[in-house]
């Protein structure tokens, strides 16, 4: 017999926000906005996730600009006025169907492809040119440009509190812009911005400690990070838990408020001699709320998906056992949700025959 999920049912503070239980919808690149503008199809998309009963929508990456953020297609910015009243309509949406929502805020960074967006003549910003480590391909970004780095993403904060948003999620991870400071293949540079975790963490806590500033100190602020790289996906970017509270300490003083801490298999552990996985450190060692992630209710990992591999709906029974003894406080999912908007409903009724298995063929909708 499964065991019992009422333990995902319990509510959770996360600043002054009051969620219902402790299931999040992980931020997935949909692609579905032309012009870069959330249209009604995609407040749609997040309406039902808010009716069927996700505790916290996390958006699809946002781009904080026009021109250096992103190079894949259909991807929305919250930079002109027309996706700005795009995302209010969203937020509505998601309001009056009761839901709670924040916007994740995504730089490509070295993973922006210029020959795919509208300014394949602009290079792409990363902190050292990198985009795999030792193979050089741009200039290290400048001072100017980290500074207006930095600016966008606090504007784009404070618009999506302006537009009705929840909280804010900046995306650190999965070697993007943000990440590329932190990894120390990726971050070659020997000034302010570089060198030990006090110069790596700069970058993150810069647009952090401004980000709180306009906001105020009771807007939840939280950030993504990954041990694993697209380059490299056996990489620690910390390799020991000492190491690993060098990293998070600066966040957390600039003023974060939660750790959404991504892995490829949630149950994985995260260092030798503990079963705690990435979350469960990150918990440990900061004492702030942290959610997790990584193949959830899925028998199948993401990247086999893109290879043609079918995903069927797998136990939770490992997840409950983590969440109960408080490893970790929120559990992000992912393909399962982007497949069923009913998932959490049926999860909650036990009605577990009727969960859907995941296939690529789904990325191309928006159920």
């Amino acid at each position: 017999m499964p065991k019992p999920v009422d333990y995902l049912f319990t509510p959770f503070r996360l600043g002054r926000l009051q969620l219902p239980n402790r299931i999040v919808m992980a931020p997935m690149t949909r692609s579905f906005s032309p012009g870069h503008v959330p249209g009604a199809n995609v407040g749609a998309y997040y309406r039902r996730r808010a009716e069927g009963g996700v505790g916290l929508i996390l958006s699809e990456g946002v781009s904080p600009n026009t021109v250096t953020a992103t190079g894949t297609p259909d991807v929305p910015n919250i930079a002109t006025p027309e996706a700005k009243e795009g995302w209010r309509k969203v937020a509505a949406g998601v309001k009056a169907a009761g839901g709670i929502m924040g916007i994740q805020l995504w730089h490509e960074g070295p993973y922006r492809n210029p020959a795919k967006s509208e300014f394949p003549d602009v290079p792409s910003w990363s902190a050292s040119g990198l985009k795999v480590p030792g193979k050089p391909l741009w200039a290290p970004m400048t001072e100017k440009e980290i500074e207006a780095a930095i600016e966008e993403f606090v504007a784009g904060a404070a618009a999506a509190k302006d537009l009705g948003f929840d909280c804010v999620e900046f995306h650190g991870a999965h070697s993007y812009l943000i990440d590329s400071f932190f990894w120390d293949q990726t971050n070659l540079r020997t000034d302010q911005w570089g060198g030990g975790w006090e110069g790596r963490t700069r970058f993150a806590c810069e647009i952090i400690r401004r980000t709180r500033k306009k906001v105020g100190a009771d807007f939840p602020l939280l950030i993504r990070l990954s041990q694993w790289k697209q380059q490299d996906f056996a990489a620690k970017a910390a390799p020991t838990p000492e190491e690993f509270e060098r990293w998070l300490a600066p966040l957390v003083e600039a003023g974060i408020d939660a750790i959404h801490c991504s892995q490829r298999r949630f149950w994985e552990p995260a260092f030798e001699g503990s079963d705690l996985n990435v979350a469960g450190w990150a918990k440990k060692l900061t004492g702030k709320p942290t959610i997790s992630v990584g193949s959830v209710g899925l028998s199948g990992e993401f990247t086999a998906t893109y290879s043609g591999e079918i995903s069927q709906p797998a136990s939770l029974d490992r997840l409950i056992d983590m969440m109960e003894r408080g490893d970790f406080d929120l559990i992000a999912v992912g393909r399962a949700l982007l497949q069923d908007p009913e998932w959490v409903q049926k999860v909650r009724e036990g009605r577990m025959s009727a969960l859907k298995e995941f296939s690529r063929d789904a990325i191309a909708t928006l159920y």
